[in-house]
């Protein structure tokens, strides 16, 4: 991966990638599957489902893609309310902090919403440049190329990190390069049949990657 620079965009998942969201949404998912009317489903289950892209994930528990905005709300609205089960990992200042320093432009492009993510970063969130909040479960590519636009840098400029296959995807759609993390909502096996660029099982891995020299 090259070195990030003056011209360069590093565009972040934020539930999974930055914010260890995975634990409590396992813990929800269930409750969330019951005032929905999809189908609960196992521990074991659950740990399947993590392999799998997002239309099969959707077959799978029997979700028709017009309740998604409606799941989608009731999830942002829980994770508000639940702000201290899903803690920004410990090292996310510092990394943004030094990417920041390098000159590299930072976004975030999510499914959460606004408020949860500024409220989330903190002080972390001087150091980013663009939030694309809101993102529905197939709309990364559009949220991506927005950012591109808003921003003037090219997606071959550009590094998407998440991790989720669908990250992995949208990268993939708009020409950039991925790096896909195997801390959050997607499993390993999964993720690496995505093709990502880069796969990073720790976070001193995503800083070298990020950070490393040319």
């Amino acid at each position: 991966m090259s070195s990030a620079s003056f011209d360069s965009l590093a565009l972040f998942d934020f539930d999974g990638t930055l914010v260890d969201t995975a634990p409590w949404f396992f813990r929800t998912i269930n409750a969330i599957a019951g005032h929905h009317g999809f189908r609960t489903v196992t521990s074991e289950e659950g740990e399947a489902l993590r392999d799998l892209p997002p239309r099969a994930i959707l077959n799978q528990l029997g979700i028709p893609v017009w309740k998604l905005p409606a799941i989608a709300a009731d999830m942002r609205r829980r994770v508000l309310a639940d702000d201290a089960a899903t803690p920004l990992f410990p090292w996310v200042p510092d990394l943004l902090s030094r990417l920041s320093a390098v000159g590299c432009v930072i976004g975030i492009v999510s499914s959460n919403s606004e408020t949860a993510i500024c409220r989330k970063l903190g002080p972390a969130l001087a150091h980013v440049h663009r939030i694309s909040a809101g993102a529905s479960l197939f709309g990364k590519p559009a949220r991506l190329r927005h950012v591109l636009k808003e921003t003037g840098l090219s997606a071959a400029k550009t590094v998407v990190i998440g991790d989720e296959i669908r990250d992995v995807e949208a990268a993939r759609v708009i020409g950039a390069r991925s790096i896909a993390v195997t801390w959050g909502l997607g499993g390993q096996r999964g993720l690496a049949g995505a093709g990502p660029d880069l796969l990073v099982h720790r976070a001193e891995e995503l800083v070298e990657a990020l950070l490393a020299p040319v």
